[in-house]
Parts: C-alpha cells; structure tokens; sequence
C-alpha cells in the first residue's frame, strides 16, 4: 500500500517539478486542467467518507478463503487490458472490443467455471450504508462541476441533435462508468480485499484502473503517460474505491464516475 501510494505522490511532484501539472481530463480533445482539480474533489470525498457516518460502524468479519484464483485472474485481465490497449492504440473499434473481451468476457466465463467466492455484496444495507455516501457524493459533484474547479464544458452537443446526444451518453455510461465500476471495484477490488486487506487494494485497483488510460489519453512517452494517469485518474480511484469499501453500494461510484463523463457534454447543450 504505501509503495502504491508513493507511487501516486511521486508521480504528482515529478509533473510538477517538471512543469506538466495540466493534466488530460478526456480522451476527446488535448484539452487539459491543472491537476489539482481531480486532487481536491478527491481528498475532500475521502475525508467525507471516513467521517460519515459520524460514529464507525463495527468491522465486518473477513470471510476465511480468500479468493485467490479469481482475484488473480482478473488481476491478469486489468494488465492485459491496459497492456494491449497501449500497444493497439486505443482506437476504435479495438478499445470498445478490449474492453468488452478482458473486462467482462473473461470475468463471465470465469465466474461460470469456478466455484462461487461469495464476496458479500449482496444483501439490504443498513441505514448508514444507505444514506452515508450521499454527502460525499454531492461534495464530490459539486466540486467537480460548479466553481473554480469545474471541467470545461464540452462542445460535442453543438455537432449533434439531442437524441443522438442523448443515446451517445447512454451507451457511453454503459460502456465506461458501469463497465468500469463492476469490473474494477465490485469484482477486481472486492476480491483483493479479501486477500490483502482494504487499503492495499484500493491502492492496487486504483493504479490498475489508471494505467489503462495512457491507451486513449497518452502522449507516447511512456513514464510521462503514466505518471499523468496516476496523479489524475489514480487519485480519483482512491475515492472511487473507498467509496465502494465503505458503502458497498453501487449507485455512489456509478454517479460519480459517470457524471464527470456525461454532465460536460449536457451542459453544452446550453449557451
């Protein structure tokens, strides 16, 4: 954990010392923001998160069979996908068929061949569970999008009619935040837990979940790609998984990974 998290500090100062701090906020343009806009949105979530609800909640008990064979092949199916995404390009149609292939396919068939883990998502959640991420949630949103620190809007809804716009947000929600969220934090960060603890695999998933985007956000120079990745989608992964861990609520980081994505482009309907 903590070699993970250096690796995430570390890439942040060398951006900064070297005078690349803007960072990509999308792979549809070179547009790019200062790098703290993902870093306060994020440290103020985590902070929130820890703290709500107010008094702690008993630790639940740790079922004893770690699921190993499934939380390494699906270890293996991130690797592979950012791997081959960056070696292919990213483009289309080879991202949308990478992603769909490793990050669903594989865990499908896996989960179809092997006994079931039972990772103990499921279930009613109490109260605190129900209610504690809204907070964090809408801090995170507001930061994000009202303010100073508020993603550009995008100009893509001025080239389009609103259907069009409309059904574009739908299949690019499905395909990225829901995708993503399943594959990374239900699937791949619930079964590490269960093998190295919390925090060791938040760090792990986070550094997974942001390598793959050098493959549609790189500039070609590896080091540079990967420290931008993880100083911006790194660190948004640290509150996206802790999100998770806490709550073990899916509607929490399916909105605050797919408002960022869609909430840009809405907004440019407007003047």
């Amino acid at each position: 954990m903590a070699a993970g998290l250096a690796l995430i500090a570390g890439s942040a100062v060398w951006l900064v010392l070297s005078g690349q701090a803007d960072i990509r906020y999308t792979a549809d343009h070179e547009g790019t923001v200062p790098m703290w806009h993902s870093w306060i949105p994020a440290l103020a979530g985590l902070t929130l998160i820890r703290l709500l609800p107010l008094k702690a909640p008993p630790a639940e008990a740790t079922p004893e069979r770690a699921p190993y064979l499934r939380a390494v092949v699906l270890l293996v199916a991130a690797v592979a996908f950012a791997v081959a995404l960056r070696l292919s390009g990213g483009g289309e149609p080879t991202y949308t068929l990478l992603k769909t292939s490793l990050l669903l396919a594989v865990p499908l068939l896996l989960f179809l061949l092997t006994p079931r883990d039972d990772p103990g998502t499921g279930g009613l959640p109490p109260a605190w569970r129900r209610f504690g991420p809204v907070v964090p949630v809408a801090v995170w949103l507001v930061l994000m999008h009202v303010g100073p620190l508020a993603l550009p809007r995008g100009d893509f809804a001025s080239f389009i009619d609103p259907v069009t716009l409309l059904i574009t947000v739908v299949v690019v929600f499905a395909v990225n935040a829901l995708l993503e969220e399943v594959f990374y934090r239900r699937w791949l960060q619930t079964r590490w837990e269960r093998v190295l603890g919390r925090w060791p695999a938040i760090v792990l998933t986070s550094l997974l979940w942001a390598a793959w985007h050098i493959g549609i956000q790189g500039t070609g120079h590896l080091l540079t790609d990967l420290a931008s990745s993880f100083a911006n989608q790194g660190v948004t992964g640290l509150f996206l998984g802790y999100l998770w861990s806490r709550y073990r609520l899916m509607w929490p980081i399916l909105v605050a990974h797919g408002t960022p994505n869609a909430l840009p482009a809405l907004l440019g309907m407007w003047p």
